[in-house]
């Protein structure tokens, strides 16, 4: 009977090599001489087409059959454009990859106009890398900055600069007024963060919102100099980057407003993300998977990320799957509050 039951083993074992054999081996067969096309959500210049046209280079080594990998730009609507026509019209058989924004996820949740798409519908690849984004105060020589943490913004008005109603710039200052305590006083009108940071230097607000990786590329000196505050990174967690910077997600004066910060938040952590149509075989995925994580780890492209000093925090498809997942879960009561929060005029 062991015996028996040991070659039954045996015969299945045997069974499961040949067909995911046979399963490489078609895919091999399938995507030869075939092309992958990356579309990116945005025009170019900005980083979804970096991270599209660098995924591009390298990725096509790495899918089995070695097809032809290209980028292109299909724009419009803040990339919802993109994330509809990957629902709708999109190949399903995987030569067809998408980057949309990272706030796909949350403008589905505030019902925002011309979203035709479920983002946990959609076969999330894998992550590039997540976006850290913070809050900060400026010391000018001899004048130091009156708020210096986000516990001193709890007690202290701070002027900070907005840069639009839909901007996190004005969206951060809002949630966490309302559910955190702090006391920004948005000063509206700016056309873009490098704006304002020159408009925190020069005095005129207290408070500026802009990227990490923008700060250490424009302002070094800022940092180098301890002149820079950091009050708080619009992250869910804390950031390997910056273990002593509060996260937002980390904030909250109940469950509800950690929650609602954290929903917000979690738009930095999916960053640049990619995704595939919805309804793709379960093997295909998996492939893709297993591709994206191999481009990640290619010495070329390490190579690429390290000379661009490009900002490179990866994560695997199935934690972005999941990610998405928290956010569709979110409490309907949660979403109504944010959106009249965000909503609300700048006084």
């Amino acid at each position: 009977m062991r015996r028996a039951i040991r070659r039954m083993g045996a015969i299945c074992g045997l069974a499961l090599v040949a067909a995911s054999s046979a399963w490489a081996q078609g895919a091999e067969s399938y995507f030869r001489g075939k092309t992958v096309s990356i579309y990116i959500g945005f025009g170019g210049g900005g980083s979804y087409d970096f991270y599209g046209h660098l995924l591009a280079r390298h990725m096509g080594k790495h899918i089995p059959g070695n097809p032809t990998v290209v980028a292109q730009s299909m724009p419009g609507a803040g990339s919802f454009k993109l994330a509809n026509w990957l629902t709708s019209v999109a190949p399903k058989d995987g030569t067809a990859l998408g980057i949309v924004s990272q706030a796909v996820a949350l403008e589905e949740a505030l019902g925002s106009q011309g979203v035709q798409y479920k983002a946990a519908e959609f076969n999330w690849i894998g992550r590039a890398t997540s976006v850290i984004e913070i809050m900060m105060t400026f010391d000018r020589p001899g004048q130091p900055a009156k708020v210096r943490t986000i516990q001193d913004a709890m007690h202290t008005e701070v002027l900070t600069g907005g840069t639009g109603p839909g901007s996190p710039s004005e969206g951060y200052p809002k949630l966490l007024n309302a559910g955190a305590g702090t006391k920004f006083r948005i000063i509206a009108g700016y056309p873009a963060s490098a704006e304002v940071l020159l408009a925190m230097e020069k005095g005129e607000v207290d408070s500026a919102f802009t990227s990490w990786g923008s700060l250490g590329s424009y302002h070094q000196d800022w940092l180098d100099q301890k002149r820079a505050n950091l009050l708080v990174q619009g992250t869910v967690k804390r950031s390997e980057e910056l273990p002593d910077v509060p996260a937002v997600g980390e904030l909250g004066n109940s469950p509800e407003d950690r929650t609602m910060l954290q929903l917000y938040a979690s738009t930095a952590d999916i960053g640049r993300s990619f995704i595939a149509p919805p309804g793709m075989a379960p093997e295909r995925v998996a492939l893709l998977r297993a591709a994206f994580d191999a481009t990640l780890k290619d010495p070329e492209f390490l190579a690429e990320v390290k000379l661009t000093k490009a900002e490179f925090h990866p994560a695997p498809g199935i934690e972005m799957q999941k990610m998405i997942a928290d956010v569709a879960q979110t409490s309907p009561s949660v979403i109504a509050r944010m959106k009249t929060l965000l909503q609300a005029a700048t006084k």
